[in-house]
């Protein structure tokens, strides 16, 4: 049963964060201030100045609460959602998935803009019932037992989006997780799921690279994710001895965020202050620590790694519904090229960024949704 949900973090929560934020031991930490070791200490400890002396989590909560927040229960885990109904009489029901180390305050710049498009010098024929959830694990939905993987989740979320809010048909859309729950969501779930968009690729075809750029592409991500590889392996084989220590440290959560913000962003002058305003970021990083979701949500990883890791089933069938592509150029990860994606999905949209990076959402929020509307219309 779907029943209305307000967030209301207590106050004793709230001073026990921002104890432990005062009182961090900088003095026993090397001041190493670029970004190459990882977290930048200078930038962190200013980030955490602010954080205990001007951010306001009561005015962002309040922000969370003016949209329409429901949870509902499905295989018995709660599972919570915005939903914000989309202007005239038949809009497009959009399915909004987040990743790691993100959440739902991806989505709330852009949210009443697919909703409401005539508000924002779109046509209203444009408008979309969106529907975005924090995923199992994640935010304010339940705390799994056991891991949740990404094709495990997508089931949840087609029950969700089919069972619960009693739609026929819907489109998803995706980045990082996002984006793989969508692939899932394509290829299992395609009686009800009509449509796919994404702006990331974490999935790989069972045959691998078939032709000379493909090679190519497959030499240049192997070569990239040696340096990418450290915090993933660690969450896909051992989150539980991670979560110890991050379970009673803002900080040390605040730090394992925010350096991805910083590496996977299409950072202005390379600098993650001039991006990313610090409300934005240090939300993101109160909803882990509030909901002490730190730990399930880094499960999604080992959940990947129990579901068979990134390749598709070797008896892969392509993914035969129409699939966006919208491909910023500061992602994280280079896309292969089209002949390999043609190979996985049905490309009926296709657009290159002249900005962004992964984190499409929080970053262009405006191209996002332009794209979405140019995708709703191949269909």
């Amino acid at each position: 049963m779907i029943k209305p949900y307000k967030i209301s973090v207590p106050k004793s929560t709230l001073n026990n964060i921002y104890k432990k934020v005062r009182n961090y031991p900088w003095k026993d930490i090397q001041k190493l201030n670029g970004w190459t070791h990882g977290t930048n200490y200078k930038y962190l400890k200013s980030i955490s100045k602010y954080w205990i002396s001007k951010y306001n989590w009561k005015k962002q909560e309040k922000k969370l609460n003016s949209f329409s927040n429901f949870t509902t229960l499905i295989d018995g885990l709660k599972i919570h959602f915005i939903k914000e109904k989309g202007s005239g009489k038949n809009p497009t029901p959009l399915l909004l998935l987040h990743g790691w180390p993100g959440s739902i305050i991806e989505f709330l710049e852009i949210i009443q803009k697919l909703a409401h498009p005539e508000k924002y010098g779109g046509k209203i024929e444009d408008a979309f019932d969106v529907i975005v959830p924090s995923l199992p694990g994640f935010g304010f939905s339940g705390l799994p037992s056991k891991p949740y993987g990404p094709r495990k989740i997508a089931k949840v979320m087609n029950k969700l989006m089919i069972n619960d809010l009693k739609y026929k048909k819907y489109i998803a859309q995706g980045g990082d997780w996002g984006a793989t729950i969508c692939n899932w969501l394509g290829y299992d779930h395609s009686a009800n799921c009509k449509a796919i968009h994404i702006n990331c690729l974490t999935m790989r075809h069972p045959k691998g690279a078939i032709n000379k750029k493909e090679r190519a592409w497959e030499k240049r991500f192997a070569n990239d994710q040696i340096m990418q590889e450290g915090y993933r392996t660690i969450q896909a084989t051992k989150p539980q001895s991670l979560s110890y220590s991050m379970i009673d440290s803002p900080i040390g959560v605040a730090a394992w965020i925010l350096e991805k913000f910083h590496s996977w962003s299409d950072l202005k002058h390379g600098k993650i202050e001039k991006t990313y305003n610090k409300d934005i970021l240090l939300t993101n990083i109160m909803i882990y620590l509030i909901t002490k979701t730190f730990n399930t949500a880094s499960w999604i990883y080992f959940g990947r790694r129990e579901e068979g890791g990134r390749m598709f089933p070797k008896k892969f069938k392509k993914i035969n519904i129409p699939t966006g592509i919208a491909i910023f150029p500061k992602e994280m990860s280079e896309w292969p090229p089209k002949s390999y994606l043609e190979r996985i999905f049905k490309i009926k949209h296709w657009s290159v960024m002249k900005k962004g990076g992964h984190f499409a959402a929080l970053e262009q929020p405006d191209l996002l949704v332009k794209d979405l509307r140019k995708f709703l219309k191949c269909l």
